[in-house]
């Protein structure tokens, strides 16, 4: 299907324009962007056959992107990261925290540093599983100790209900009535209702 090639004549405000003009644009439908071009135009139009600007593109590189490259070129397999957690660091945050602290003292050459970063972020590493591990374990005897009181408890309390309940069924046998006394002075009442009827 044939297109219009309608963006290589004029620019989009001319074209704009040019609908507002002959009404085929309602002024309600106009673009946000109209009034805020027509207020400040560019010094430039965005013109299609505008050349484009002959500016060399510089690489950008911070110090540390040659040393980060290098790590993670020496490393087997790629770590996973959270993007929720913000509070830690990765690894290679670390091993660059690591050699630029290295780098700093002086006295070592680069391949040193590097190889003496390594070794230190490895024993950083396996101290931080460590660590996390004691936490773990910390953690699991809690739970236990928590579950072994919540235990303890409900038995305690299934006791204390049980203590309840038979108290509670001595204290109503011993407050019931015989239901033939109860009769009998009902008789009574209904006696005692007839005779004063007769008097």
């Amino acid at each position: 299907m044939a297109q219009s090639r309608l963006e290589k004549i004029g620019t989009i405000f001319t074209r704009v324009s040019g609908l507002l003009r002959s009404g085929a644009m309602k002024p309600e439908d106009k673009p946000l962007w109209y009034d805020v071009y027509a207020a400040f135009p560019p010094k430039l139009e965005p013109r299609f056959d505008r050349p484009a600007p002959q500016i060399p593109i510089r690489n950008i590189f911070y110090e540390e992107d040659q040393v980060r490259a290098k790590f993670h070129k020496s490393q087997k397999q790629a770590e996973m990261v959270s993007m929720f957690d913000r509070q830690r660091k990765t690894q290679s945050q670390q091993f660059i925290q690591i050699y630029q602290g290295l780098k700093s003292q002086g006295a070592l050459d680069e391949e040193k540093i590097f190889e003496t970063a390594l070794d230190l972020l490895q024993e950083q590493r396996a101290q931080m599983r460590q660590d996390a591990q004691q936490a773990k374990d910390m953690d699991l005897g809690l739970e236990e100790d928590s579950k072994q009181t919540l235990s303890e408890s409900f038995t305690q309390a299934k006791a204390d209900a049980g203590e309840t309940k038979t108290s509670t069924a001595t204290t109503s046998a011993s407050g019931t009535t015989n239901p033939d006394s109860k009769s009998d002075s009902k008789n009574k009442i209904a006696g005692q209702n007839k005779n004063n009827k007769n008097c």
